[in-house]
């Protein structure tokens, strides 16, 4: 059975005034945080320490879960303003890791108005974590997933709005159902679309379920920057790929700052101007044309098979 879609957003840019080389502090310009709380995955490196910093400036608490507590707690040690950061440790490979952690916050109580799943692997090497699970697709869709799961409660306490950081990566492929773990034929590009196309479709499904209880969802490409996400790849690729020059200074004149890569996350999770909307892709700062995401990234039905099968693989699943 299809999805009621007379609740859906859009698929189409509303004109936000923001562009491509917008930054996360401008986006937040004039905007007060302060009693707000958001979780941050990987908020500390790249792009999810860039959002860290913006939120923090703008007074919000931040939590920062971290596979590496003393790394995060280092690259976060310099953040200054009116808010707070506090470093805690999970692993998104690691279903009993993101448990601990969401335990740990259901027991504080603490509502969440923010939550941001950033953080990321990008074209591993063939890994197997979990029950034999595809390492990207296990990080990326399936450890997210479990935390909104499990944190449901204090996302609907907050109205939160929850933001998938996708990327244009989704283009590459759907989910592959008839080998969804990529048990042959691996490749690290495939592997690393499909994970994107999932934060998509759980953006989608998850608005849907969400609406009604005051939590509404986003998926985004953040834009092309040269990131810690880079570390699995051969310098050569990256030459290759035009990205670096062959002393690994960054070339690319489409790439955008770290300032900028942060900002359509940032709009996404506190703009005024997307207070009613919900479940749609974002890029720049805006919502995208229809033609800018994939079909197989947007459609109801399969996000709804996909919610299905993170829930089952799990064992976890919104309440209800």
């Amino acid at each position: 059975m299809g999805m009621d879609r007379s609740f859906t957003t859009t698929q189409s840019p509303i004109g936000s005034g923001f562009g491509a080389r917008t930054t996360a502090a401008e986006v937040l310009a004039g905007l007060d945080l302060k009693g707000s709380t958001a979780v941050v995955t990987g908020g500390y490196s790249g792009l999810g320490l860039e959002i860290t910093r913006a939120l923090v400036g703008a007074g919000a608490r931040v939590l920062v879960p971290a596979r590496r507590v003393d790394v995060a707690a280092d690259a976060v040690a310099g953040i200054d303003g009116p808010g707070s950061v506090e470093v805690a440790a999970m692993d998104l490979s690691d279903q009993d890791s993101v448990a601990a952690y969401a335990d740990a916050l259901l027991a504080a109580g603490t509502p969440l108005d923010m939550l941001i799943a950033n953080a990321g692997v990008m074209a591993c090497p063939e890994t197997r974590v979990g029950p034999g699970w595809e390492a990207q697709f296990a990080t990326n869709h399936l450890g997210h997933f479990a935390l909104v799961a499990r944190l449901w409660p204090l996302l609907v306490d907050g109205g939160a709005r929850v933001i998938m950081v996708s990327s244009d990566a989704h283009h590459g492929s759907g989910i592959r159902w008839e080998d969804l773990h990529f048990t042959s034929d691996y490749d690290p590009w495939d592997a690393y679309g499909q994970s994107k196309t999932a934060n998509v479709l759980m953006a989608v499904h998850l608005d849907a379920l969400g609406r009604d209880h005051g939590v509404r969802a986003f998926a985004l490409h953040p834009g092309a920057i040269l990131t810690p996400l880079q570390r699995h790849l051969p310098r050569q690729e990256m030459v290759d790929r035009g990205w670096i020059d062959d002393q690994g200074r960054g070339i690319n004149p489409h790439f955008k700052s770290v300032e900028a890569g942060a900002a359509t996350a940032t709009w996404a999770a506190t703009s005024p101007q997307l207070a009613g909307l919900g479940g749609v892709y974002l890029a720049d700062c805006d919502v995208v044309a229809a033609d800018q995401v994939e079909d197989w990234a947007t459609d109801p039905d399969e996000a709804a098979r996909l919610w299905s099968y993170s829930a089952a693989a799990t064992g976890v699943d919104l309440p209800g």
